[in-house]
């Protein structure tokens, strides 16, 4: 067959069918063009899941009538100039598009129609574009004082093949939700609104530029509860800066769908994120459960390069490891700072509890399912009691007797009593974080009193991460005891499995494993971890260098003797069922204060929670 030269539009539809994926893929191109043309509000409404309707209005600086059929022109660009020499850079970008492809494809697939007006001109104009074929520019009416507004309308008309592969209009409209709250995450000076089928979804103001401005466009798109448990970021190291926010160990998801990598301002998709996230959550969160951070990288345009894909959806950094160590550091940082702090949403899981209907303790009551302002509902089918037969409501209650509770108190640990206040100088134990210890419950649980409020430990838990953490710093400080195999173990590989492994072979011994290469295709394994007592060592190098192939990094080692100390940790803590005394109960409260992660146990779940006396005292109706 000879080679032949393709028309124009057939070029173009196969551009399109690069840059132009979905329509969330236009929303994304034609964002980015506000962005770059410094609007500051920007509007998108969306009909059809897109594929009927996209308008994107803003008030940036607009377009003069000689630039609009340069515009919707294949290649065409104002954001990239010749250098004094003539040549063209295409490793300093700073801008968010460059490449001149967005609206010829658009406009190729589809009846595409820009309208502008151009900072301080008097008339607005506008130009047509319909399957590729495109109109001249001509006057046209325009309602602000300058900006652009472009309309998609029946998007991949002119690809009928690439409809059938479209998802459901719902699943489009969550595309483009999805892809505007990622831009508004990015850039929180903007304001953005988004409409579906004239439906409003978001509306964000502007907000001012840096952290405070930041964290409150983080809270409007991703909730309330990130702003209360996010932990700021911001570290610098050679030239990279890391910002933005991560949420505590205990604020953790199911799945990675609440992690956000920003690059000078570019929403990206990066492996290495997730990789870092998950190597400095790795001690506070079981491998199924997620941390949510938003991060916000700041470098030099020539130290990323942003022209691998033509979605610019992944970026290729020059000094990957610099990113990924800059990342797990400063995460660590924020982490070791929060102390023993832990989720808001444990106390608010706690309190709804106790509320009417929130599975509180009416279920427990025999015969009755929950309590209402009339007193206790019955369940129908079950056998229904009389009030005075449920246990403790003839009791005669503490609060009356004549000095019966305090003299009972006493006498359980006298330690505990009113009479022990603390001594003159001394600060009151109630004005610690985690208050002074009152009673025990269940030898399971202890009841911590605060100045404003009231804790409740699981001493098991709280005591697992105070063991483990102590163990971690005697394994740092004294490194990882191995014992040597009688007989060394070949691993065979894949070559470039087994030269990534060999290349982390002084990290892996400084964990206790010894290896070297054997071949192009094998790893010998000398020794291993004593810690990990007869261990499959085949099976640990093969999800190493599934680890490294993933992400980097060799995390199946560390996480294997980390789980190992976990479990050291939780069968020499504390158990439930051990009564405390009030000193022992006391030291804990003290010993959680002063270690750091103590907030939650080694899998992610709280160690205590905090409840506010307000909270309290709405829950019976005293507010």
């Amino acid at each position: 067959m000879p080679i032949r030269r393709l028309p124009a539009e057939t070029v173009n539809r196969i551009a399109a069918g690069e840059v132009v994926e979905r329509p969330a893929s236009a929303v994304k191109e034609l964002v980015e063009n506000a962005l770059d043309a410094g609007a500051l509000k920007i509007a998108i409404e969306a009909d059809g899941g897109g594929l009927s309707r996209i308008l994107i209005a803003d008030d940036g600086m607009g377009l003069a009538p000689e630039e609009l059929s340069l515009a919707v022109e294949r290649h065409a660009t104002s954001k990239l100039a010749p250098d004094a020499n003539g040549g063209w850079d295409l490793l300093n970008i700073s801008t968010m598009g460059f490449r001149g492809e967005a609206l010829p494809s658009i406009g190729s697939v589809s009846r595409l129609s820009i309208s502008s007006r151009a900072r301080g001109a008097a008339d607005a104009y506008a130009i047509l574009v319909e399957g590729g074929a495109t109109g001249e520019p001509g006057p046209a009416a325009f309602a602000g004082p300058h900006g652009a507004r472009v309309e998609v309308r029946d998007l991949f008309y002119a690809t009928p093949a690439r409809l059938k592969f479209m998802k459901s209009e719902r699943a489009e409209q969550m595309a483009i939700t999805e892809e505007v709250k990622r831009q508004a995450m990015a850039h929180e000076a903007t304001a953005f609104s988004l409409d579906l089928d004239g439906r409003r979804v978001l509306r964000l103001p502007a907000e001012s530029p840096g952290p405070e401005g930041r964290l409150a466009r983080l809270a409007a798109v991703l909730g309330r509860e990130f702003q209360e448990n996010a932990l700021e970021i911001d570290q610098e190291r050679d030239g990279v800066r890391l910002s933005g926010f991560a949420g505590l160990p205990t604020y953790n998801r199911g799945n990675a769908a609440h992690q956000y990598l920003f690059v000078n301002g570019r929403p990206v998709r990066d492996r290495l994120l997730q990789g870092a996230l998950r190597g400095a959550y790795a001690d506070y969160l079981a491998r199924d459960r997620h941390p949510a951070a938003a991060l916000y990288l700041e470098l030099e345009p020539t130290l990323v390069d942003v022209n691998v894909h033509p979605a610019k959806a992944e970026v290729r950094f020059r000094d990957p490891a610099l990113v990924r160590g800059l990342i797990v550091g400063a995460l660590r940082h924020a982490l070791a700072g929060a102390g023993h702090r832990a989720s808001t949403t444990v106390a608010d899981a706690a309190l709804a509890g106790f509320r009417p209907g929130g599975g509180g303790f009416g279920t427990n009551a025999p015969g009755y399912s929950a309590w209402r302002s009339g007193g206790w509902t019955p369940t129908p089918g079950r056998p229904s009691v009389q009030t005075g037969d449920l246990p403790g409501l003839n009791d005669v209650s503490a609060r009356v007797e004549a000095g019966g509770f305090a003299e009972a108190y006493a006498a359980f640990d006298p330690s505990m009593s009113e009479a022990s206040s603390p001594p003159p100088g001394q600060p009151d134990p109630v004005d610690f974080p985690l208050g002074a210890a009152r009673a025990q419950v269940h030898e399971t649980y202890i009841v911590a009193q605060t100045r404003d409020g009231m804790v409740i430990v699981d001493q098991h838990a709280a005591h697992e991460r105070l063991v483990y953490e102590r163990m971690k710093a005697e394994m740092a400080a004294g490194g990882v005891a191995r014992q040597t195999l009688l007989l060394p173990e070949v691993v065979e590989l894949d070559p470039s499995e087994a030269s990534r492994v060999c290349d982390k072979a002084e990290e892996l011994a400084a964990l206790g494993l010894v290896i070297e290469s054997f071949g192009p295709g094998a790893v010998l394994v000398r020794e291993t971890p004593a810690l990990l007592g007869k261990t499959d060592a085949a099976g640990l190098i093969r999800d190493i260098a599934d680890d490294l192939a993933e992400n980097g990094q060799a995390l199946a080692l560390k996480e294997r003797l980390e789980e190992v100390c976990s479990t050291m940790a939780c069968h020499g803590s504390v158990r439930a069922g051990r009564r405390l005394t009030g000193a022992e109960m006391n030291a804990l409260l003290r010993e959680m204060e002063a270690t750091p992660h103590s907030g939650q146990c080694n899998h992610g779940r709280p160690t205590y929670v905090e409840l506010r006396l307000a909270d309290i005292e709405r829950l019976f109706g005293r507010r």
